[in-house]
């Protein structure tokens, strides 16, 4: 152990003799130790120990309302289960049944009075070694966990990343701006939190919501790419995006890609159950689906699409009003007008405060 440990390790004498504190607190001096501390009445340690904080407990057994057995089942509920705190047992009592109660009690090592002062400063070093590799150790693994954690979170971000790579490959196929899926992100993300929902479940929608058309890779250029109306065989083909996509994404533990998933899959789901691709109906529609239908439909009327150009504002919120409770849940289309200023700020709806209350899921 190096030498700067023996002066900065700090020792909690507890003995009931005040000449037999003053004894090891000389042989700790001139040994090198300059912090410790004595008490005789027992009923303080656990305060000394909240306040000092020792690296080694010196602890006679026999002493009166507090013996040393009580002293270390009132250290256990404070020191941490992944802390190591030596308890140095010093007593005149050499039965085999105190040792191994000590010992039991949560003792390290064991000395017998009258003591040789040689031997204490051995037992104290080599304690107090342990104590100090212990401690390193636990720094040591801590460095670890925070470079595990680290490294966690960039796989994480990278992971993102190529979600975010995904959504826009598909999108550039039909928007060369490859905007609309941050626009409906955005949207569904605000849409999500003036509903009430929890902060966690408002950021999944926001990661999620963009790769809603991911499918769109799997749908061939002659009928995405369209300029006109679709015939009944091309909307067929069409409709399948939302199939592919789910199952591009389909089949993974991890809760972003779940969502995901069930967005892709039900965000052309209508509360009436005319929409696609299982005909759902009301609450059966997943409450994400229900907000980036919302928020899909809003941004596609209002951008360029390559089958027609862009509605003015006023009458997209016209349809979506005419629409509520046949193509889209009524409470979503109130709740995203609500915080529409009228007018969209980088192709978000500006929000405006309000409170309307939770939306169940």
């Amino acid at each position: 152990m190096q030498e700067g440990l023996h002066r900065n390790a700090r020792i909690l004498i507890v003995d009931d003799q005040e000449a037999n504190i003053h004894l090891l607190e000389g042989i700790l001096r001139r040994a090198g130790y300059a912090e410790f501390r004595g008490v005789t009445d027992p009923c303080d340690v656990t305060l000394l120990y909240t306040e000092f904080q020792p690296d080694l407990v010196l602890l006679d057994l026999h002493m009166p309302h507090l013996d040393g057995y009580a002293v270390m089942e009132k250290l256990k509920l404070l020191i941490p289960a992944d802390a190591y705190l030596p308890i140095l047992v010093l007593t005149a009592d050499v039965t085999a049944d105190a040792r191994q109660r000590a010992l039991s009690s949560g003792a390290k090592d064991f000395l017998t009075k009258p003591f040789d002062a040689t031997e204490v400063l051995l037992r104290v070093r080599n304690l107090l070694e342990t104590r100090f590799l212990h401690r390193q150790l636990w720094d040591h693994n801590q460095t670890l966990e925070g470079r595990v954690r680290q490294r966690t979170w960039q796989l994480e971000e990278a992971r993102l990343e190529i979600l975010e790579r995904l959504a826009l490959a598909a999108e550039f196929r039909d928007d060369d701006t490859g905007q609309h899926t941050q626009r409906v992100g955005k949207n569904a993300t605000l849409l999500a939190r003036v509903l009430g929902l929890p902060d966690a479940r408002v950021e999944l929608i926001g990661r999620a919501a963009p790769l809603h058309d991911v499918g769109k890779i799997g749908i061939p250029d002659h009928i995405l790419l369209k300029p006109g109306g679709l015939t009944a065989d091309e909307f067929e083909v069409m409709k399948t995006h939302t199939t592919i996509g789910a199952r591009i994404l389909g089949g993974s533990r991890s809760p972003l890609l779940q969502m995901a998933e069930e967005i892709a899959l039900t965000h052309h789901e209508r509360w009436d159950d005319a929409g696609y691709p299982r005909g759902l109906s009301g609450d059966e529609i997943p409450i994400e689906g229900r907000i980036v239908a919302v928020a899909d439909a809003f941004d596609a009327m209002t951008h360029d699409r390559p089958y027609r150009k862009a509605r003015p504002d006023h009458e997209a919120w016209e349809i979506l009003r005419r629409g509520a409770e046949s193509q889209w849940d009524r409470r979503m289309v109130e709740a995203f007008e609500s915080v529409s200023a009228g007018t969209r700020e980088e192709g978000t709806i500006a929000p405006r405060p309000l409170s309307i209350g939770q939306v169940p899921s």
